[in-house]
């Protein structure tokens, strides 16, 4: 939950949570902790109710529907059929996807040998410029 924020930001949260309770941060923190444990208990009690009525063993994070239909409705062989031809145009995906990256880097290998031909070129002496008469055209 806080993986993005460092020491001195988390103080400085605590430290502006003291600001606005002042002495009331004791009873807010155990509120808020008790609020979890109580929603804690309401989700292990519905999951528990849950498994008994449909008679398996059923986790928290089967509830999610695509977990749920895939753990309790399809069987592996289902499962297998529903991915195969999925599987197959991922491969095909991932084939053309290779096949256009290895041509990108061809040309840009191109690109590179040409600006390295450039450079490495003798400077010219300008050509001087051609005249040409726009009303003759």
């Amino acid at each position: 939950m806080f993986e993005n924020l460092n020491w001195w930001e988390i103080g400085a949260l605590l430290l502006l949570a003291l600001l606005i309770f002042g002495e009331r941060l004791p009873k807010v923190i155990g509120d808020g902790l008790r609020m979890l444990r109580g929603l804690r208990s309401m989700a292990q009690n519905a999951t528990s109710d849950l498994s008994r009525e449909l008679g398996t063993d059923i986790q928290l994070e089967d509830l999610h529907p695509k977990a749920f239909i895939r753990k309790h409705l399809l069987s592996e062989e289902d499962e297998a059929a529903i991915r195969k031809p999925l599987q197959s145009l991922l491969d095909d995906v991932k084939q053309d996807l290779n096949g256009v990256k290895t041509e990108l880097s061809d040309v840009a290998k191109a690109a590179d040998l040409k600006s390295a031909a450039q450079t490495a070129a003798p400077a010219e002496a300008p050509r001087p410029a051609q005249r040409y008469d726009l009303d003759a055209t």
